[in-house]
């Protein structure tokens, strides 16, 4: 961690909670001489993310939350995390989308970022089982139509499955799978709850891994947008092999030797801000 003064809360806090999950444990005094800040401030840091759930305070700081592989976080705790890796991952994965394609997004905090920037993408078809994103189209669509200024030319055509909803307001079940099992994607954006070699692509929710499933089988191109804190979390339920994804866009949190054993499996590794790792094939 660098001193600095000047970071942003929401910086501040992702550098706290790496902090608390690689050492298992940090204390009040030493944040305030990495961070450069007030004891007053750590502790305000430290009480945002226990309302998010991410770390327990203890006397004198803070431990990770053990999570079990079937807790599901709610949407806004989940929005709460990783806002500018999400942002700089959301503008990599939008310069993969093609004008004039059919495109799947699935739920998550990531692909929400990434719905704000495929607004500017002309002609999209769009299909997705998320509320949230669904809402990014159609807000945009009726502010213009406020302005008195119609339809923009090359809109997204937006389609929402059907189903029901989880705690981060996604539709699954035999719905939504009946209505992306029908469908092809020229290709799929994806965020995860968890991504390892071992699990592959996983979450805690099992009506989600199958209709994850469906989204997986109708692409031609699979596009997983996870920030670094998603490698190495194992959900309960797996829904994807790493051989049936062809590109990660991730942050550069990730470690280097995370970096190198996410290449000996994926085709191409995108990390927000550097140049492509595209794998010899």
């Amino acid at each position: 961690m660098s001193d600095n003064q000047n970071l942003l809360a929401e910086q501040r806090r992702a550098l706290i909670l790496d902090e608390v999950r690689r050492r298992g444990g940090v204390r009040v005094n030493e944040l305030t001489r990495k961070l450069n800040v007030s004891d007053m401030t750590v502790r305000r840091d430290l009480d945002a993310l226990a309302r998010l759930g991410v770390v327990e305070k203890v006397h004198g700081g803070a431990v990770p939350v053990a999570e079990a592989s079937t807790y599901e976080p709610g949407f806004e705790a989940k929005s709460g995390l990783e806002l500018s890796a999400k942002e700089d991952i959301a503008k990599a994965a939008a310069a993969m989308a093609a004008p004039g394609t059919a495109i799947g997004l699935a739920g998550g905090t990531t692909a929400y970022a990434l719905a704000q920037q495929l607004l500017e993408v002309p002609d999209l078809t769009v299909v997705t089982n998320s509320v949230r994103v669904a809402d990014v189209f159609y807000n945009a669509q009726r502010s213009a139509a406020l302005g008195g200024v119609g339809p923009r030319p090359g809109a997204a055509t937006v389609v929402l499955t059907g189903g029901v909803r989880t705690p981060s307001d996604t539709l699954v079940g035999p719905v939504a799978d009946a209505a992306v099992r029908s469908l092809h994607f020229d290709v799929l954006f994806l965020g995860v709850h968890g991504i390892s070699v071992e699990a592959g692509l996983s979450t805690p929710n099992l009506a989600e891994a199958e209709t994850n499933r469906h989204f997986v089988r109708a692409a031609r191109r699979v596009v997983v947008v996870a920030d670094h804190t998603k490698w190495g979390t194992v959900g309960l339920s797996s829904f994807a092999t790493l051989d049936q994804v062809n590109a990660l866009v991730t942050d550069p949190g990730l470690p280097e030797e995370a970096r190198a054993e996410i290449s000996e499996y994926l085709p191409e590794l995108v990390v927000a801000g550097e140049p492509s790792r595209t794998a010899d094939i």
